[in-house]
């Protein structure tokens, strides 16, 4: 292990320490009320001293225990971010364990809706996330890409989902089938077809409403249409380095 580790990597990968006392303050506790406070109420809602009150303690109590907020975070999405246990096999199609891997990403980005707002301060590195890059990669074997084309796929779909779960995030109620509707509505007043052919072209065909079978449940803000896309491509980049790779 290297000498110089972030204080919180540290605490990730030193393994399980000693059990969590019935009273008192630990790492576990304090990482566990901190979740708590985020599901609740967002990343605004986690300070050092909201943490502390919610507990009992002063603030300056928890930095024997962590050595700040930022550390905190790290360990927040470890502690949310477990692998189900169903990804360990990756089943033989590439593709549908790509897409069995983003269900899970996303039910999990979906409960703890803060995970796309956290900052982001180097590659994935603690234990739980490269456990999700390394189902991923799991994926992809087989499918004669490099290694560091897989690396490039397994990050461009986990950017995907987390752009996409932050959308869904803070639309909200605004991605509602009465939002939805009232935002056409209010296009089809504004957009005239002189000024905007195109726009006026799509929105009489209905493009920004949900189609009439959608249930309610699924009127949101989805990942599904572009990670089809991505998959699309990435099934032309192993066409081609299988046909490269026959030419040789």
């Amino acid at each position: 292990m290297a000498d110089k580790l972030p204080a919180a990597i540290e605490l990730l990968w030193a393994g399980p320490g000693d059990p969590e006392p019935r009273q008192g303050l630990s790492v576990s506790r304090i990482v566990r009320t901190a979740v708590e406070l985020a599901d609740a109420g967002g990343l605004e809602a986690v300070s050092m001293a909201k943490i502390a009150d919610r507990l009992g303690f002063t603030a300056m109590s928890l930095y024997r225990h962590v050595p700040g907020k930022d550390e905190v975070l790290l360990l927040m999405l470890d502690r949310v971010a477990a692998v189900p246990p169903e990804l360990d096999d990756p089943g033989d199609d590439w593709r549908l364990g790509l897409e069995r891997w983003c269900r899970a990403q996303w039910t999990m980005l979906r409960a703890h809706s803060w995970i796309p707002h956290l900052p982001i301060t180097g590659p994935p590195i603690t234990p739980n996330q490269l456990a999700w890059t390394d189902r991923a990669l799991r994926t992809l074997r087989g499918t004669g890409l490099t290694e560091a084309d897989k690396a490039g796929v397994v990050l461009l779909v986990a950017g995907h989902l987390l752009t996409a779960a932050r959308m869904s995030a803070e639309l909200g109620t605004a991605a509602s089938s009465e939002s939805v509707a009232a935002h056409s509505a209010l296009l089809g007043e504004l957009v005239d077809a002189r000024r905007f052919p195109a726009l006026r072209t799509a929105i009489e065909a209905g493009a920004f409403d949900y189609p009439e079978s959608t249930a309610e449940p699924d009127r949101e803000f989805g990942y599904a249409f572009g990670l089809d896309r991505i998959l699309d491509g990435v099934a032309a980049l192993i066409e081609k380095r299988a046909t490269a790779g026959a030419d040789r």
